[in-house]
């Protein structure tokens, strides 16, 4: 595990070890698992940061499950920008199932509220957010994760997914930056 690593402009220094995540993901599955009936649950993953938490979530699933995909935007360098792009569609019917969104990390929240409503026109017998990561004191949404993995402070974080002008993601490891 390197402890500290640049990527472009900006240094990053390790902050969750892969074991850490491991553990969990792990934790978070079971939790989802125990709550609702694979033959009616459809996971809908957040690209492009989502992929690495959900490939391990998932390996640990039902294989009953429905899973989806959607591409939604709302981050520029660093910060969020505050406006959400939708960059796919809905391509699963979502109707009188019980949706489960796997998220990388609520920052802002704006994202996943909007997410939330769009859905909501689906019909879904329920819609519930299961987030690796939760950032308490920049949330500003209105729904906040029904999972949660770690809460963590307002930093900037890279790795497992999570990109700095699309770098890093597939480091195992998850870093902040260093101030």
């Amino acid at each position: 595990m390197q402890q500290e690593l640049k990527i472009k402009d900006k240094t990053f220094e390790i902050y969750l070890s892969e074991e850490e995540i491991k553990k969990e993901v792990f934790r978070l599955s079971e939790e989802v698992r125990a709550d609702f009936d694979s033959d009616n649950l459809v996971f809908l993953i957040v690209l492009n940061g989502a992929f690495m938490f959900a490939s391990d979530f998932l390996k640990l699933c039902e294989p009953n499950c429905f899973i989806s995909f959607i591409k939604i935007s709302s981050y520029q360098g660093t910060s969020s920008t505050g406006k959400v792009n939708f960059e796919s569609e809905i391509n699963v019917d979502l109707n009188n199932k019980d949706v489960v969104i796997l998220e990388d990390i609520v920052d802002t929240g704006l994202s996943i509220t909007e997410l939330s409503k769009k859905l909501a026109d689906y019909n879904p017998k329920s819609i519930n957010i299961c987030s690796l990561l939760f950032k308490p004191d920049s949330f500003k949404g209105e729904v906040i994760p029904d999972y949660i993995g770690f809460k963590i402070p307002n930093k900037f974080v890279l790795g497992y997914g999570m990109d700095y002008l699309q770098k890093g993601r597939n480091l195992k490891d998850l870093y902040q930056l260093k101030e």
